[in-house]
């Protein structure tokens, strides 16, 4: 994927991370508990146990917008304050991993995203 493709994509996860801290402050919800729920979305890496295709099915499904944006809406719909700060918290995780270049996975193995080669293998380390 080119670098100017990557930046921006890098960019939005960085959006939405700082919109998703902001609107978790507003709800008033404690900062450590924020910070213990940050990286349970990772959980879904246990799906590579599985095999990769398995894994990457779930990994997605817990690292794309479409789940944390219902529950939000939900959240909205039924005025359920935890619903929102999970939704905000869920975000902020997805955001982060986009900001870090940790994109959507490929079949083909962990490393393989939708923003590029992720760990040692990576094609810019090689020269």
């Amino acid at each position: 994927m080119p670098r100017e493709t990557t930046a921006w994509l890098r960019s939005e996860g960085a959006a939405v991370l700082l919109v998703s801290l902001l609107l978790y402050a507003k709800l008033g919800v404690g900062w450590l508990t924020f910070l213990l729920l940050l990286l349970v979305p990772d959980v879904a890496m246990l799906g590579y146990l599985s095999g990769p295709r398995v894994g990457a099915a779930i990994y997605n499904i817990a690292h794309n917008y479409v789940l944390p944006l219902l529950l939000a809406a939900a959240g909205m719909l039924v005025e359920s304050g935890a619903m929102l700060w999970l939704a905000c918290i869920w975000t902020a995780h997805i955001g982060m991993d986009r900001l870090l270049g940790y994109g959507l996975k490929l079949r083909t193995g962990f490393g393989d995203t939708h923003l590029g080669r992720i760990g040692r293998q990576r094609p810019s380390d090689a020269t």
